[in-house]
């Protein structure tokens, strides 16, 4: 369970579920701490750290929205256990990001910044995928304040805490470092297909000491 499976044209596509995990009808509310009051005019999206030229990049909530838009189908999987299948997020892509505010070479992780100081550590591989999108839209409609309005990140293969809520910026880093829940004992990289919820369950190289 939790395997690849191959398709007569070659290409390989994973089971619907990954183990341990159930299918979830709606969309349950789930975060830590309380929701943020969007106000528009001191919203900003930022890019900072380690980037190519050395300076930071910042957008307007205006200018954020008026970046590329598109659109990614992908299931949602919370560490909770249940599992959201065949969403549409709309917003934009992560690679538009790197793009627009490139990285130094260096850089191997980025810290997803967002409101209250909430961070969480991805490697730079999982958010260049194609499919990871700073979501400001699930099927259509803006996403409402308890669901990560005016941004939410989506990782599709990673645990949904990979992605969080009223994301502000990342910052991109030449080492890894642990964010929010990675630091309070959930695994530091996250599959969901491999079953990566806790640190306990860390192997060498997985991440940086507690």
């Amino acid at each position: 369970m939790g395997q690849p499976v191959e398709r007569e044209s070659g290409e390989t596509a994973q089971p619907e579920l990954p183990p341990g995990q159930r299918l979830q009808r709606g969309w349950p509310v789930t975060h830590y701490g309380p929701v943020p009051k969007f106000r528009p005019e001191r919203w900003e999206f930022r890019v900072f750290g380690a980037t190519a030229d050395g300076g930071k990049q910042c957008w307007s909530h205006d200018e954020f929205t008026a970046l590329p838009y598109a659109s990614v189908v992908a299931d949602l999987h919370c560490v909770t256990k249940f599992s959201m299948l065949g969403a549409e997020w709309g917003g934009v892509r992560a690679r538009t990001i790197l793009e627009a505010a490139p990285p130094a070479p260096a850089v191997t992780h980025v810290m997803v910044w967002a409101e209250y100081g909430f961070s969480s550590n991805l490697r730079l591989a999982d958010f260049a995928s194609e499919r990871a999108i700073f979501a400001t839209h699930k099927d259509g409609e803006l996403l409402t304040a308890e669901h990560g309005f005016p941004v939410r990140l989506v990782v599709p293969h990673l645990y949904a805490w990979k992605g969080p809520k009223w994301v502000r910026g990342i910052e991109y880093m030449t080492a890894d470092r642990r964010g929010f829940w990675e630091e309070r004992g959930y695994h530091n990289v996250g599959d969901p297909w491999r079953e990566q919820r806790y640190s306990y369950q860390e192997e060498p190289g997985d991440g940086p000491e507690l």
